[in-house]
């Protein structure tokens, strides 16, 4: 790529063209999906483990995971098995974490462990993610269909394959 390239590249960081300008996309989706699996690790759920992760130009602006508000118990089940009512998704907790910081949400890529529910599809719509990437199919399907219905890209990463990356000294990520 010559240097007039990548500085008009560059103007995409954040936009849905800008993924077509980074030759090692599929591996920073792996990588990004790895953290957000270890991030989802975290929750105090026993049925469901959930991480998501916000990306914009290259830069983590948000996390989150499936778990309680702040102030409540860590609990998100109940004596039943059944999610307590008021536990926040993991895509919910990312994007409720940059409504209250300076970052905007327009245009990024969300990374989730489990396909959104439509309650948090129409959250996603709203906050200008344009690009979802997820690694497991939740059993509603409808926001999934939501997401599409709102020309958001969505893929599924069917790999479990850990990745690592490598960086030039250009500080852009290579091949190995």
């Amino acid at each position: 790529m010559t240097t007039l390239q990548r500085v008009e590249s560059l103007a995409f960081i954040g936009t849905k063209a800008y993924n077509s300008y980074v030759p090692n996309q599929p591996k920073l989706d792996q990588a990004y999906m790895d953290m957000a699996e270890r991030w989802g690790s975290l929750s105090h759920a026993v049925r469901k483990k959930v991480g998501a992760l916000v990306v914009k130009g290259g830069q983590i602006i948000s996390d989150g995971f499936n778990g309680a508000p702040t102030g409540f118990p860590n609990a998100c089940e109940g004596e039943d098995g059944e999610t307590l009512p008021h536990v926040l998704h993991a895509e919910s907790n990312a994007l409720s974490k940059l409504a209250r910081g300076t970052q905007s949400s327009e245009n990024a890529t969300l990374y989730v462990t489990l396909s959104p529910c439509f309650q948090c599809a129409k959250l996603i719509a709203q906050s200008g993610i344009s690009r979802v990437v997820y690694k497991t199919a939740y059993s509603d399907r409808s926001g999934l269909e939501f997401l599409a219905k709102c020309d958001i890209e969505v893929e599924e990463i069917t790999s479990s394959e850990k990745v690592s990356l490598s960086f030039h000294d250009s500080g852009t990520p290579c091949s190995d």
